[in-house]
This record gives C-alpha cells, structure tokens and sequence, in this order.
C-alpha cells in the first residue's frame, strides 16, 4: 500500500469488543476512536491501544453519521491527512488482508470512492436473529448503489461531498452514497472479507425494533432522494406500507363489511413466505428468513408511518436502538 491508510471506529460501551476491534486495524497510520458517552472505560481502552480518542460532545442530539464526521474533522485539523479512511463501527473486527486488498482497489481506479467486502455475523448460530442479519449482509459482488457502516473510503470523495448527514438517526451510509454518486464516484463489493460483527440480537423486541428503524431510513431517504430518476429508498418503502398496512387495512374492512369468512385472504401472508422459502432452496435457513421478512413489514410500516408523522409536527425522532 504505496498511501496511508486513517481508520474512523465509533462506539459506546463496547466492553472487550473495542480492544479487539482497535487490535485488527493492522497497517493503519491513524486509528481515531469517536466514543459517544462510555461509562466502561471504553475511551481509556482505545487510549491503551494507541487511538486517537475524540469524545462526542452529548449534550447535542447522538447519530452515528455525527460520530463518523467527528472523526472525519478530527483527521482533517491534526496530522497527515490520509488518502484512504477504514470506517468501522465498535462491535466490529476487521479481517485479515482487508486493507491491502481494498486499497489495491482503489488505488487501482481513481473514479471509485468506496471499496467494502463481506461483513459476516460473529456468532451466526446463537439466534435466528443474527442468522438474518449475516444474510442481508451478503449482498452481491460488482457495482453497488450504497455500502453499509463498514469500508474504506476515498478522503477526496469524502471532502467532495461534505461528509456524512448528520441529522439523519439511520440510513447514513446509502443517503451519503446517493451524493456519491451524484458526484461522479462509484461504489463497489468485492470478494472479500471485510469484519466480523457482533450483532447480539437474541430477543423478538430487538428485531422488531431492528426493522422499525429501517422502516424510519426508508421514509427519510426517500424523502431526501426519492424523486426521478434516484427512486432512493422508494420500492422498500412502498413495499412497507402496502404490506404492514395496506394489505391487512383492506383485508379486515372487507371482514367488516362482508363478514369474518374474508379474514381467509390474510392466508396471503403465510403464502407469500413459504414461495420465498421454496425460492431460496426450501432449507432451515430460508423459512427463518422467509418468516421474519413477512414479520418484518409490519415495524417497517410502522417506522414509516412514524417518520412523516413527526416530519409533519416537526418532532424528529430520537435514535432506534436494537442493543
């Protein structure tokens, strides 16, 4: 790797997960850790380990993309400025051979802005839950219109389109790439390992509250970019709404107005799950996914729902945390 590499890692009481995640960036000029108000000692941890710690000043309303810009200004004000920045959130590992293999990337292309790999669940089989979470994030090899919480970054494409929004309390990384892109960068997958995560999601609550918060992304993105021809966020929104509310809104006003014996079209719920689980190979593991994705549609709706109604009474939501 011929330029420096800067990596950005944010976090709150992340307890043993944060020195192991500060102990894989290997080959890191600098290691900025953001902590968001730690009582378990996390800033002295990352002292320990060699990062530069910048505290977020709490008394302001707490986002991640507000972190991760926190770091960003904290590399741009001291020291060398990097060509590449690894972001990486604190419950997070990064891989072996990573780096050098992002950065050869983009070093090898000057119009991309972001290189991300495979982001693989640490613990896959303790729950259902951080099983589903391992499979949306294996999302395909090639061009990509957004990339999640991990990858590494071109600074130039940072600096090009100002950063991270910071207002935004979800969805930062595929708002951001709709700049991106709109700036002339591109995004790209590649086939490789990029971090091990730790989702820690064992109870029914955090998954609902996992997809309501995607459900608020949806509705915000869309409503920042949702216009012709970006679309963004548009067909996941729509497919909230008419499925967490439309479908069963229709389904049991007919019930109403007709009698109980039309509740039997609600069986289009359990139909439409067992089609998904027979498409993705009829194995244990697709009807989990298919079950919660039919699940999911209804916190989904909700986050929607939630997002414009405060938008309208001009009372933005706090943060939806899962864990």
């Amino acid at each position: 790797m011929t330029d420096p590499i800067a990596a950005i890692i944010i976090g709150r009481n992340e307890g043993d997960r944060l020195p192991r995640g500060l102990a894989s960036l290997q080959g890191v000029a600098r290691v900025i850790y953001v902590d968001s108000g730690s009582t378990d000692g996390s800033q002295d941890a990352a002292l320990a380990a060699g990062a530069e710690v910048v505290a977020l000043d709490m008394t302001r309303q707490f986002t991640a993309a507000r972190a991760r810009n926190a770091g960003l200004d904290h590399l741009r004000s001291t020291g060398s400025r990097p060509a590449f920045v690894q972001f990486m959130d604190g419950d997070c590992e990064l891989q072996a051979g990573w780096l050098a293999a992002a950065a050869a990337v983009l070093e090898a292309d000057a119009g991309l802005g972001v290189v991300f790999g495979r982001r693989r669940e640490r613990f896959p089989e303790a729950t259902i839950y951080n099983r589903f979470c391992d499979w949306e994030w294996d999302v395909p090899v090639g061009e990509a219109r957004s990339c999640g919480g991990d990858a590494l970054m071109r600074m130039d494409a940072l600096d090009a389109i100002g950063g991270y929004n910071p207002g935004l309390i979800a969805g930062e990384e595929p708002e951001m790439c709709v700049r991106l892109r709109a700036a002339g960068w591109a995004i790209q997958r590649i086939d490789h390992e990029m971090t091990l995560h730790d989702a820690a999601m064992t109870r029914f609550g955090q998954f609902w509250s996992r997809a309501r918060r995607a459900g608020h992304a949806w509705a915000e993105g869309a409503y920042l970019h949702g216009a012709r021809p970006e679309r963004h966020s548009v067909p996941e929104m729509r497919k909230a709404l008419i499925w967490g509310i439309a479908v069963p809104f229709m389904i049991f006003a007919l019930a109403l107005a007709t009698g109980p014996i039309a509740l039997v079209l609600l069986a289009v719920y359990p139909t439409r799950a067992i089609r998904f689980g027979l498409r993705e190979g009829g194995t244990a593991e697709a009807w989990e996914r298919a079950l919660l994705l039919s699940i999911g549609k209804f916190p989904e709706a909700l986050g929607v729902v939630e997002f414009h109604v405060r938008r309208l009474v001009g009372r933005p939501r706090g943060l939806i945390e899962y864990k």
